[in-house]
């Protein structure tokens, strides 16, 4: 009698193979773990990055998210959120494309949502605007709306989102401050000039994340944090700054006492999914709603074929596999978010760092996500990091999403005007939905007046006279009065 003797590793590390494509993708085990480990390093930054600028912002009750020391409670949850969704869609999606706390959309709920209502209904229209994406993409509507809006005017949405996160970064470095005065009304340091130990710091960790981007350092960004966050420390326990209008403009780098605690996870639930409405009006809910899932919309449909392209894994037709899975998790992944107070969580192009570590299959993705898991328990580190620190990551990502800038034929006013409206409104009026809504009302009037009114999607008409409602609605509360 022949009795079979089974290797277990062996066994299970065939099932993984067929279940996640590894050997058909062109793949190894050993590809997929770097790929995963190279993912993390690279996109790591966030978890510094969207507390500080979660925590920075006060909602209408003048509150912080998460109180005085919401700090560390954010990190821990945008860790735990961005490694659950991680590996989520490593496991359905099957796909190397890794998922945290967005940017921008962070920015937008910080200094646009929350100030009009409380941090929980803010988070209340985040899981809405998940909900409607995850029906979207059921019915197959996602990608009916991704094609009613011209790819250009796409490219400027994220230009001018870029463009805001950069200037977010520059004011809370303090690099770039109010002047007092009209004209001008925002100048460099403090009269014209960078007089303190923080803006040098700021100025330094930038120079040096710039050289680690340029030589193509692996996860620049996080060491630029990292490398400036000790450069602050050493400033501080020398020149015993403090905060302040000269001082550091929020946390106070110091030696932590303790590096290690069992995360904090009390705002995971924290969120109103219909208190807004009555406070700050359905109009004007419903546009912050509608503006969240354009920013998400694009950037996810965008990054996930931009890492399928750079991996070699979108067919000739230009799909890419198990696509509907893909951005399915993502839609689960915004609500997710929201449930969480971390904001909406989306698909990373860092990813692409993965990918071009060896990276092909959604294994990659469960090495990221036990690391972001494994950050959660790291959250006391958090409360380490200056602004001044943490801002020259968001600089630089607004480099990264200005580039998109060439995509765009500024030749052609019909597309150009509404792209340059869009791009310049946002950190102008510090405000994505602005910008996005003088994009869509000017090109849906160009191509009116041209006589091309066939040429706009229906959709986009619509969206365009929402936006129009929006911005009357000053002068409409007027006329009620």
């Amino acid at each position: 009698m022949e009795v079979k003797v089974y290797h277990y590793p062996l066994l299970m590390r065939n099932r993984l193979d067929r279940y996640f494509e590894i050997s058909s993708r062109g793949s190894t085990m050993s590809r997929e773990v770097r790929g995963g480990l190279a993912t993390f390093f690279t996109m790591a930054y966030i978890v510094v990055l969207n507390p500080l600028i979660l925590h920075g912002a006060l909602d209408g009750n003048e509150a912080k998210l998460g109180g005085a020391d919401g700090i560390p409670k954010i990190a821990a949850a945008t860790a735990l959120v961005a490694g659950l969704m991680t590996i989520l869609m490593g496991v359905v999606g099957r796909f190397p494309l890794a998922l945290a706390a967005g940017l921008g959309v962070n920015a937008m709920v910080a200094y646009e949502i929350a100030p009009k209502m409380t941090w929980a209904d803010a988070m209340g229209l985040v899981v809405i605007e998940g909900l409607i994406i995850a029906v979207l993409v059921l019915t197959g509507l996602r990608t009916a709306i991704f094609h009613s809006v011209p790819t250009q005017l796409k490219a400027a949405i994220g230009v001018g989102i870029g463009l805001f996160i950069a200037l977010i970064g520059f004011v809370d470095a303090g690099f770039v401050k109010s002047t007092g005065v009209g004209a001008p009304p925002i100048g460099l340091g403090i009269g014209g000039k960078i007089v303190t130990w923080p803006g040098l710091v700021f100025v330094l960790g930038l120079l040096l994340t710039i050289v680690l981007m340029v030589r193509k350092v692996k996860g620049a960004l996080l060491i630029g944090i990292v490398t400036t966050t000790v450069i602050a420390i050493v400033v501080q326990a020398i020149a015993k700054i403090g905060p302040g209008a000269r001082g550091w403009s929020l946390n106070v780098p110091e030696i932590p006492k303790t590096w290690f605690a069992v995360p904090d996870l009390s705002l995971i639930g924290q969120f109103n999914v219909l208190d807004s409405w009555a406070k700050a009006g359905p109009l004007v809910c419903a546009m912050f709603v509608f503006t969240l899932l354009i920013t998400d919309f694009f950037d996810s449909m965008g990054t996930m074929v931009a890492v399928g392209q750079e991996g070699g894994l979108v067919t000739k037709d230009g799909s890419v596999p198990r696509a509907k899975e893909i951005l399915l998790v993502d839609s689960i992944a915004a609500a997710a978010g929201g449930a969480a107070s971390t904001s909406s969580n989306t698909s990373y192009i860092e990813s692409a760092a993965g990918v071009a570590e060896g990276a092909r299959t959604g294994f990659a993705n469960l090495i990221t996500g036990a690391l972001f898991l494994v950050a959660m328990f790291m959250a006391p580190l958090v409360a380490v990091v200056p602004f001044e620190a943490a801002s020259t990551a968001l600089v630089v990502v607004g480099f990264l999403m200005m580039i998109g800038v060439k995509n765009i034929d500024w030749s052609d006013y019909e597309i150009a005007i509404p792209a340059f409206l869009t791009i310049v409104l946002m950190p102008f009026t510090y405000s994505i939905s602005n910008g996005i809504g003088a994009g869509f009302i000017t090109y849906a009037l160009i191509k009116l007046v041209r006589g091309k009114a066939r040429e706009v999607h229906p959709l986009l008409w619509v969206v365009a006279a929402l936006f129009i409602l929006y911005f009357l609605r000053g002068v409409t509360d007027v006329i009620l009065k």
